[in-house]
């Protein structure tokens, strides 16, 4: 493994600072962190006061490394971040409950939230509950035979007009952004750990919540647990 694939760039959006880290995945360390703080009575997003604070930092930090930043991991934490449960019901369904049938239930949710919400790009999809015959499951259970299931399923998004703003404000400095993560979502999942932040956002991309459906390219050769549990692609 080169240095350059252990060190994630992590840019953290709030409605009132902005962070940039570089982290090291071998070591669970930040080597270069720096934030800026600002007042913000609208909730926007100042793209302006963004593009500075990029400049300010993405030289120094391919300095450091000696390397270019191809791509950066964007964690957002603010109000126009949106959080919808979609509820999945099969009655009569009468089969093994396994990966591949849960991959076909969650795609279908998947295809209904992008269809209704046509102006979002999920960031995250969780199943909150399985209903499986009658009695509620916080985890999945292999090979229950089922006949009656319900699926509670978390849709994360940010809107696409955000997501566009960003990667245009990224572009000046020919960094694509390979992931977005939720803030809230991050906190929430850690309520009460004390692990760094970064330390969090990089458990959280990896998999740690077992209920998370995670998103991955599909020339995807090297997947992880739950790539090769749901298979489910962006």
């Amino acid at each position: 493994m080169t240095k350059e694939l252990d060190l994630d760039t992590y840019l953290i959006i709030t409605n009132y600072k902005f962070v940039i880290c570089l982290f090291n995945k071998k070591n669970f360390k930040s080597i270069y962190i720096q934030e800026f703080e600002f007042k913000n009575n609208t909730g926007a997003i100042d793209f302006n006061s963004l593009s500075k604070f990029l400049e300010n930092n993405i030289f120094k930090i391919e300095k450091l490394t000696s390397k270019f930043i191809n791509n950066i991991i964007v964690v957002i934490d603010i109000k126009e971040i949106k959080d919808l449960n979609i509820g999945i019901k099969k009655k009569n369904y009468v089969e093994n409950l396994n990966s591949k049938n849960l991959e076909i239930i969650i795609s279908e949710a998947k295809d209904l939230f992008k269809e209704t919400y046509l102006d979002q790009k999920i960031m995250h999809i969780i199943i909150q509950n399985y209903l499986i015959n009658g009695k509620n499951y916080l985890q999945f259970q292999k090979n229950l035979q089922v006949n009656d299931l319900g699926l509670e399923i978390k849709f994360i998004s940010v809107s696409n007009k955000l997501s566009h703003q960003l990667e245009k404000v990224l572009e000046k400095y020919q960094i694509k952004i390979s992931k977005y993560i939720s803030g809230n979502y991050v906190e929430n999942y850690f309520q009460g750990k004390r692990n760094e932040f970064p330390v969090m956002v990089y458990e959280i991309i990896n998999g740690i919540n077992e209920n998370e459906v995670m998103l991955v390219p599909k020339n995807t050769t090297n997947r992880g647990f739950f790539e090769k549990f749901f298979q489910l692609f962006s």
